[in-house]
């Protein structure tokens, strides 16, 4: 489906561009395609804009507006900040990429994994109590469980690295792997030499 925008008089193409496909990732992620819009919005602007100037230039209602900002507030993604000599709130977006996102998915985390880690959690310990539960079942719950909490404990630690020592990690990607044993054959030989 295409979506379809109103022309803006003050968005360059490219940005217009990327407003529309955050929107539509944001779509895919879960994410009201309002809210992430506004994002990517804030994101590039040279300023900080109040709920009218995003309402106008994106062409959605105020009220919308309002809730969308209220939305990226509570993920931190944004924050109001004074102009001197407005008296209306503006608001500006974290453009650090590394701290949006952190925050993302510390956000997701604690919404989405903290709550299912919990349950998976509950529903190992009622197995162990119950004789009706078979073995093997006892056995994938606690293989489900200690596989979660691994990964949130891993999350956790690497929340904690510096984003420069982060990013040095990633950027060295086969040579990682290759030097805990997990090459890839020729592929990751020619990454390495590269």
């Amino acid at each position: 489906m295409t979506e379809i925008s109103v022309p803006s008089r003050t968005m360059p193409p490219a940005v217009e561009r990327f407003v529309l496909q955050w929107g539509d990732m944001g779509g895919q992620w879960g994410v009201n395609r309002s809210v992430a819009q506004i994002h990517a919005l804030l994101y590039l602007a040279e300023r900080p804009l109040t709920a009218e100037d995003i309402a106008e230039t994106l062409g959605i209602a105020r009220s919308n507006v309002s809730n969308s900002l209220r939305e990226l507030q509570g993920w931190k993604l944004i924050r109001r900040v004074p102009v001197l000599g407005d008296r209306r709130d503006h608001f500006e977006a974290e453009t650090d990429l590394w701290e949006m996102a952190s925050r993302i998915a510390q956000g997701r985390k604690e919404r989405e994994i903290d709550p299912a880690a919990a349950a998976i959690r509950a529903c190992r310990t009622d197995a162990e109590a119950d004789a009706g539960v078979s073995g093997v079942a006892r056995e994938r719950l606690a293989a489900m469980d200690d596989f979660v909490t691994s990964l949130t404990r891993w999350h956790d630690q690497m929340l904690g690295v510096p984003a420069p020592k982060l990013m040095a990690l990633i950027r060295m990607g086969a040579k990682v792997a290759s030097l805990v044993g997990f090459g890839r054959g020729k592929a990751s030989n020619d990454t390495e030499s590269g």
